[in-house]
């Protein structure tokens, strides 16, 4: 077992013997053997061994832990600082494939803001989220925050979200409007959303075009 194993990578660690090390920490792998700390243990092997390009290839994607998506992000970039971050989270995105959404926010914090949408397009992201991002980014980005509402309306027709109530509908819808006000286009956003609620009749769909009954009535 890992537990005991680890000892064993210690004793050579002390001796010297690095090489050896990695060697039995990567013989301990197995069925029940948790691959995220002997990634770590080699990983920081090879850092100390001044081998960085060899720990991120080996192991700095697999060894990155967080309780989110951007906190993997921020670990793996804290660890490699002579890297693009950029490139990072391109390599990060590429081991989660499905998951892609999950990635928006590390991109929308390198201000990769295309590539942020891309991502929220490709596969289900938090629609709470996106309507946060939206409104942090009327000002300086509206472009993206209007991106970013019509993408937290699609997801919210399609049925996505934790605990959603009709104040988050209306409020992505809010923001829309916002953004489509500073791009000097509320009239084609306001058709673009009712097309958008109007497009079939599933449960999910009927419960947005619902919440945002009066809206649509007043524009």
């Amino acid at each position: 077992m890992w537990h005991y194993r680890r000892y064993g990578v210690e004793a050579l660690l002390a001796l010297g013997k690095k090489a050896e090390a990695i060697q039995y920490a990567e013989a301990s792998r197995g069925l029940n053997q948790p691959d995220s700390p002997i990634d770590q243990v080699c990983e920081e092997i090879l850092i100390s061994s001044g081998l960085h390009d060899e720990a991120y290839r080996r192991y700095g994607l697999s060894a990155a832990v967080g309780n989110s998506y951007i906190a993997r992000f921020r670990a793996v970039a804290k660890r490699y600082p002579m890297m693009e971050p950029s490139q990072i989270l391109s390599d990060l995105i590429a081991t989660t494939p499905g998951e892609e959404g999950k990635w928006f926010a590390a991109a929308k914090d390198l201000k990769l803001y295309d590539l942020a949408l891309d991502l929220a397009n490709r596969t289900a992201c938090d629609p709470k989220t996106l309507t946060r991002a939206a409104r942090d980014h009327l000002d300086q980005e509206p472009q993206f925050a209007l991106g970013c509402a019509m993408t937290a309306l699609r997801w919210l027709c399609a049925g996505w979200g934790y605990e959603v109530t009709s104040i988050d509908v209306v409020e992505a819808y809010d923001r829309a409007m916002d953004a489509a006000s500073r791009l000097n286009n509320t009239g084609s956003v306001n058709d673009q959303i009712r097309q958008l609620v109007e497009s079939n009749e599933s449960a999910p769909m009927q419960f947005v075009r619902q919440s945002l009954l009066r809206r649509l009535r007043t524009h």
